[in-house]
Parts: structure tokens; sequence; C-alpha cells
């Protein structure tokens, strides 16, 4: 772990993977979700607006292996990079038939200089046959899972209309752990109803299921949504900033130092963001955080228990 870094920070591991920086390029692949298209519901989650929540900066539209040089391209030109990695971003990204993520996956990696592949989906688009395909990427090649959590609590999920439950993340995380796949879990804080306790005891899950990597999302309150409209009649509420960072430092804290920190604040396209406007100061609020850490003297794993090789009963 970097000295300036008090937690395991997923940059650092690319750069110690393949011995340079590398760059992520988002790709939309034209996916959408069973919680839109009417398998598990409609509307999708309460805080997603119509693109596919972090979609912005995407180029849609254009074949997979046309957003990624299109990437490169911008990556070459203003970061000097070299290596790229294809991230299937916006929406299920295992929401198809293995013949259509097989050839969609392989035109990715037919770009030059893409070394890896991190899919985004949700706990319910993974059936065996996917889980199968994923492992055949994570033995050929630099390969990560992301995987929607946002909390284990079941009433948050139904509130939050999330369309299925904690024991849909459990069995995929059990396939994934089976099959050796790297597992990463998306993780918001300050969603509507949780107490600071529920959300600091999901620290302690993610250690019992043995996640690999972790990002942590601020709840970002986005015009057109679901959340907005209740935001907009005072039904749910936003952090401050330093009562999201103290939060961020003791969930820190409290999580297993082998778990690869992918994310600790999430990004709101500014056009669309209602609140909280002060995480648009991104790198203003990773600071504070760093700061928090030195100034108490902690880091990632400081009040971390192991739990002697068990794992939450999946």
């Amino acid at each position: 772990m970097p000295e300036e870094k008090r937690y395991r920070i997923f940059s650092e591991e690319m750069k110690r993977s393949f011995g340079c920086r590398v760059h992520r390029i988002s790709v939309d692949a034209g996916f959408t979700c069973p919680n839109r298209d009417g398998t598990a519901g409609t509307g999708g989650c309460i805080y997603c607006g119509g693109e596919g929540s972090g979609s912005f900066g995407i180029v849609p539209g254009l074949s997979v292996a046309a957003q990624i040089e299109h990437g490169k391209e911008i990556m070459t030109r203003k970061y000097k990079a070299r290596k790229f990695v294809a991230y299937f971003q916006p929406y299920s990204n295992t929401y198809a038939q293995v013949s259509k993520l097989r050839r969609l996956y392989d035109e990715a990696l037919a770009v030059p200089d893409v070394v890896g592949l991190i899919v985004g989906t949700r706990p319910d688009c993974l059936p065996a046959e996917v889980l199968d395909l994923l492992a055949e990427y994570a033995r050929r090649t630099w390969f990560w899972l992301e995987l929607g959590l946002q909390s284990p609590l079941d009433r948050t999920l139904s509130l939050i209309n999330r369309g299925h439950d904690f024991a849909a993340f459990k069995t995929a995380a059990r396939g994934c752990r089976e099959r050796g796949i790297r597992l990463s879990a998306h993780v918001i804080l300050g969603l509507p109803g949780e107490t600071r306790e529920e959300m600091l005891a999901t620290a302690g899950v993610l250690n019992g299921l043995k996640i690999d990597g972790v990002k942590l999302h601020l709840m970002h309150v986005m015009k057109g949504t679901e959340l907005a409209a209740r935001y907009g009649r005072g039904e749910v509420r936003v952090m401050d900033r330093d009562e999201y960072v103290g939060l961020v430092c003791d969930f820190l804290e409290l999580l297993n130092p082998e778990i690869v920190i992918q994310r600790l604040t999430g990004d709101g396209a500014r056009d669309f963001l209602l609140a909280p406007l002060w995480s648009l100061a991104k790198f203003e609020v990773l600071n504070t955080i760093d700061n928090e850490l030195l100034r108490r003297g902690t880091r990632q794993g400081s009040r971390y228990v192991p739990q002697h090789g068990k794992t939450v009963d999946i």
C-alpha cells in the first residue's frame, strides 16, 4: 500500500499487475436490465436515470471496438496511456445469451493494447452458464466482475425498487468464489431509512462474503428520477460532506485490509445532479478523507476483526 494512501487503492493494484498505468475505457454495449424491461420490474432503481447509472461520458451508438478506439485516442493524447481495460459499465452487462456476451467481450479484447475486462452487472443476471463464461475470461485475461449490492438490507432494496433481495447477491458471490472470479461490490452510503450503524455493518458483510473489491458511492439525487421526486417532497435527506467523510473513514477502518478500494465517492453528472452539490468537488472530498485518516492515525482495517476463515452463510 503506497505511503500516501491509507487504503488499498485499485489503481496501484493495476499498476503492479501491468508495470505501468492502465486506463479504463467505459463501453455502452446496448444492454438494459431486468428491472426496466418488466422481468423484475419497471422504471429501474429510484436513483437511476434513463441512460443508466454512471453512463455519462460514454459515446453510445458506436460498436464496442469503435468506442474503445475513441477512448484510446483521448487517453493517449491526455495521459500518454499505453494499455487499457474495457469497462462494460451502463446497465446489466451480463443480461444476454452467452453467445452474444462472448462476441461482445471478444470484440473488446481484440482491440490492440486492451489487456483486460471489467464487467458491471446485477446479481440476478448471473445464471450458471454466464458465470461459467466469465470464469473463462477470468482464466485467460485480467478480469473483474462488478456487482451491485447497494445495501444488504432487504427493506432498503425494496424501498429503492432494486428488484432482487440480498439472497440473490449472496448466491452470485458464492458462484464467483467457486469459479475464481474476482468480485467487486457496489455499496451506496446514505440510502433512505438506513442508520449509521446499519451502513457500517455493511463492511462486516463484505468481509464475511470475502469480497475482493468495493466501490463506495454517495447517494446522489439526479434530476428526473423517482428519488428526485421524493427529495423534492422532503421525504429523503442527503449527507453533508463532513458526515460522509467520517462515515467513509469509519467504514474503511472496519474493512478487511485485503479488499481493494475501487472508489470512495461516486460521480454525478453536473448537469443532472440535484444534491449534494458538494460532491462535485470530488478531489476535495478524497483529500478530506485522506486527511481525516491521517488525523486519526488509522487506515483501512484498523478495526478489522478477522473471522478465522468463516464466511457469511451463503
